[in-house]
C-alpha cells in the first residue's frame, strides 16, 4: 500500500483510540447439555440451553462456553494496542489502558489471525471513505509468504466482521474481485448510524435483537445491561465502538425504530423494558437472529431449543401472511379490472389541439 494510504489509515485508528475495561477470560467448561453465550467469571442474565445432536456437534460446537460478540474478540481486528506493520502505524501501548472484549486483541503467535485482524480495519476504513475494496489492495497487507493463505485469511476476516459489526463481505464483481461491506440491517451510513465516523452498531443491535428473543420477547432494561456488561459495554461510560450505549440503544435505536423502550406498567419506582420495534420486524426475523447467535458460539440454529421451533412459526405465519397479502392485492386488481376495464387504443379520441 502507497505510504501516503497506510498514513492515513494510521491517522483514522489513532482517532478512535479510547479506555476499555478489562480483557476477559475464556469460559469454562460448560454444563451437560448446556451452552453458555456469556464468561464463567460472572453470573450470565440467562443460560442457553442447547440439544445435543449429531447435526449441532458435526458444526464444531464449542466444548467451552462462549460469550455473545466477545467470543470472536481474538480475530476482528479493532486492536488500540498493536503495531501494524501492515499498515506502517505504531500504537502506543499504554499499562493504564486495557481492551473491551470488542476492542480485538493481538492473536498469540498466529500470523494468519494476525493479518486477518490487520485486514478488518483495513476493510472498515475503505467501507467508511467509500472507496472501492479491491483483492490486490488486500494482498498488499499479506507477507509474501502467507500469500498462499489468502483464501483462509479473507474467510477469517469475513467471519469476524459478520459477528462483531453485523456486516457482510461480498463480492460484487468476480473478474475484477472487488468487493464491498453490506450491512445485516438498514441502520443508517452501512451500519455506523453517524455519518462518516465510528463503526458499525449492527453487531451489537443483533446481539440486543438476540437477548430480547431469548427473553422472551421482552427483556427488561437491567437484564440488557447485565448482557452487555459481559461485552465491557456499560451505560456512561463511552465505548470505543459503540460511543456513548445508553444514548444508542435508550434513544438512537429507538428513534429508529428499531427498539422499543417502553415503561413497565404499575412499576414504582419505575422500571423499563426493550422490545422488538416495527423496523426490526421489517428487516430481519428470529431465525435470522438465532443464525447470527449460533454462528457466534459455532453451532446450529436446531441447538438452540425451544427457540428455534418459535423461529420456525415465525417463519411459517410470515408466509402465510405474504400468501394472503399477495391473494388479497389479486382479488382487488381483478375486481378494479372488472369495473374500470381499460379502454382499447380504437376507442381513444384523439385531441385536436396537439394534433399537426
Amino acid at each position: 500500500m502507497p505510504r501516503a494510504q497506510k498514513s492515513k489509515l494510521c491517522t483514522g485508528e489513532k482517532r478512535h483510540q479510547a479506555q476499555g475495561g478489562t480483557q476477559p477470560q475464556r469460559g469454562a467448561q460448560a454444563p451437560a447439555a448446556t451452552e453458555q453465550a456469556f464468561p464463567s467469571s460472572a453470573s450470565p442474565p440467562f443460560e442457553v440451553r442447547t440439544q445435543r445432536n449429531p447435526a449441532a456437534r458435526s458444526r464444531s460446537a464449542p466444548k467451552r462456553s462462549q460469550r455473545a460478540v466477545s467470543a470472536t474478540t481474538k480475530s476482528a481486528g479493532v486492536s488500540r494496542t498493536r503495531s501494524y506493520k501492515g499498515a506502517d502505524c505504531q500504537v502506543e501501548k499504554k499499562q493504564s489502558s486495557v481492551q473491551s472484549p470488542l476492542s480485538i486483541v493481538q492473536s498469540q503467535g498466529d500470523p494468519v489471525s494476525k493479518t486477518a485482524s490487520v485486514l478488518v480495519q483495513f476493510l472498515l476504513h475503505m467501507s467508511r471513505m467509500k472507496r472501492p475494496i479491491m483483492k490486490a489492495d488486500m494482498l498488499k497487507f499479506i507477507n509474501k509468504k502467507h500469500k498462499h493463505r489468502f483464501v483462509e485469511i479473507l474467510k477469517r476476516a469475513s467471519f469476524s466482521l459478520e459477528v462483531v459489526f453485523g456486516v457482510d463481505l461480498k463480492e460484487v464483481d468476480p473478474t475484477k474481485h472487488s468487493y464491498v461491506l453490506v450491512s445485516k440491517m438498514n441502520l443508517p451510513n452501512n451500519g455506523t448510524i453517524n455519518r462518516g465516523r465510528g463503526f458499525p452498531k449492527t453487531g451489537l443491535l443483533m446481539n440486543l435483537l438476540g437477548v430480547i428473543f431469548l427473553k422472551g420477547n421482552c427483556a427488561a432494561e437491567e437484564k440488557i445491561w447485565e448482557f452487555l456488561s459481559k461485552m465491557r459495554v456499560y451505560a456512561g461510560k463511552r465505548h470505543f465502538i459503540f460511543g456513548e450505549p445508553k444514548k444508542l440503544i435508550t434513544q438512537d435505536l429507538v428513534k429508529l425504530k428499531y427498539l422499543e423502550y417502553r415503561q413497565v406498567p404499575n412499576s414504582d419506582p419505575p422500571r423499563y423494558e426493550f422490545l422488538w420495534g416495527p423496523r426490526a420486524h421489517a428487516e430481519t426475523n428470529k431465525m435470522r437472529v438465532l443464525e447470527f447467535w449460533a454462528k457466534i458460539n459455532q453451532t446450529v440454529p436446531s441447538a438452540f431449543h425451544p427457540w428455534y421451533e418459535e423461529a420456525l412459526r415465525d417463519e411459517q405465519e410470515r408466509a402465510e401472511a405474504t400468501v394472503t397479502l399477495q391473494a388479497e392485492t389479486d382479488a382487488t386488481a381483478s375486481a378494479c379490472s372488472r369495473a374500470c376495464p381499460a379502454a382499447r387504443p380504437s376507442e381513444v379520441e384523439p385531441d385536436p389541439s396537439h394534433c399537426d
